[in-house]
């Protein structure tokens, strides 16, 4: 595969749909996960995000972030924004977060503009004294990944995997008065480059969203394999957690959970086929004081996959903004690497396990309260 497929134009455009206050949120996400030794076979991982939201007060980890007025817009389609770059990183044994968290101007530039010197690819590049940017060359055969920061430079370079990974997919759902939600994605592509001056190699995943719709809490997670297969589950709920108002890791009403949909995927590199689930559940327990296990089952009478993965880290961001009457609402997002512990997948052929490969790096999400 010579080139990213799909419609990459879509990274470098913002409202496609009338946006709404306090509501619309839209985001640029990276998270790669880099090969460890044997002292870290989970590996290592950094998470990037560019952010912009529609509200004149959030509450990021305790840092006021005011964003003025909407993003602007030039006649060739150039955006210029105030917003936020958000980062953290997890050496295999520690996580440093925030690696970044500054509030800043944003451009974008696409294909289309006459400042982009190329036909095709982009940029999201935040002006800042130091580089904190990700973009698509011309020939839209490689991203990069640059940040300058306190901890160290990374610069990084991600290039395709296969088809079904690194063509970028686009759904959307439509709600009343004007919520909802779009999200492009990379199921993954192949990540090389320095960290400082260490040469490290792996994977990453890649997603582009607007939500303009309060979000209740959720579970994520996904898994990248050595042989190119993906999988990933996606289960948002009802919880009584969702009037959880701080991040304390585990509450007496962290109980059950009520999907309001379900949904999974798994491309499959030695079948050459996708498969989809809308037959899943997930069980999340205290692993230690603040860490959790997921225990993940899928099934779709063709295929089911039973996995068990451990977080090994935690990154967490709190949102918290004003919404009426003095009101505050609040959000948890918590992101964790993950060791494997077991995983079964078995369909018309027989059963894989963890022997089938040799290394599976993933990351899982669960987050608690609701922003609005």
């Amino acid at each position: 595969m010579d080139r990213f497929l799909g419609d990459l134009d879509q990274l470098w455009t913002l409202q496609n749909r009338p946006p709404l206050h306090h509501l619309t949120w839209d985001w640029w996400w990276w998270l790669v996960m880099l090969e460890g030794d044997e002292q870290t076979p989970h590996g290592k991982q950094l998470m990037v995000l560019w952010s912009t939201k529609d509200n004149p007060l959030v509450e990021v980890n305790g840092i006021e972030w005011k964003p003025s007025g909407r993003p602007g817009f030039d006649e060739e389609g150039g955006i210029a924004m105030e917003g936020m770059v958000a980062a953290w990183w997890f050496d295999g044994e520690k996580m440093l977060e925030p690696l970044v968290l500054t509030s800043t101007r944003i451009i974008v530039l696409g294909g289309n503009h006459s400042q982009w010197p190329h036909k095709k690819g982009g940029a999201v590049v935040a002006v800042t004294e130091n580089e904190l940017s990700m973009g698509l060359n011309g020939d839209e055969n490689e991203f990069w990944l640059r940040l300058e920061t306190e901890h160290d430079c990374f610069d990084l370079k991600m290039t395709p995997w296969n088809k079904p990974m690194s063509t970028a997919r686009f759904a959307s759902a439509s709600y009343t008065k004007n919520m909802g939600y779009e999200i492009l994605r990379l199921h993954g592509a192949l990540c090389e480059g320095k960290i400082g001056a260490e040469e490290v190699q792996g994977t990453a995943y890649f997603q582009k969203v607007c939500v303009q719709a309060p979000s209740p809490p959720w579970f994520w997670g996904m898994l990248h394999f050595d042989d190119g297969s993906y999988l990933d589950w996606f289960i948002p709920h009802l919880s009584p957690t969702i009037s959880a108002k701080n991040s304390l890791a585990w509450k007496k009403r962290d109980l059950s959970h009520w999907p309001l949909s379900k949904g999974g995927l798994f491309h499959d590199a030695e079948y050459q086929r996708t498969e989809i689930f809308t037959n899943l559940n997930i069980e999340h327990r205290q692993k230690n004081e603040d860490l959790p296990e997921f225990f993940v089952e899928l099934e779709n009478g063709r295929t089911s996959i039973k996995a068990h993965v451990c977080a090994v880290s935690r990154a967490k961001w709190n949102f918290n903004q004003p919404t009426r009457a003095g009101a505050w609402s609040h959000l948890t997002y918590n992101e964790y690497p993950l060791a494997i512990k077991s995983l079964i997948i078995e369909n018309e052929f027989g059963v894989r396990t963890l022997k089938n490969w040799n290394t599976i790096h993933g990351n899982a999400e669960h987050s608690w309260g609701i922003l609005h």
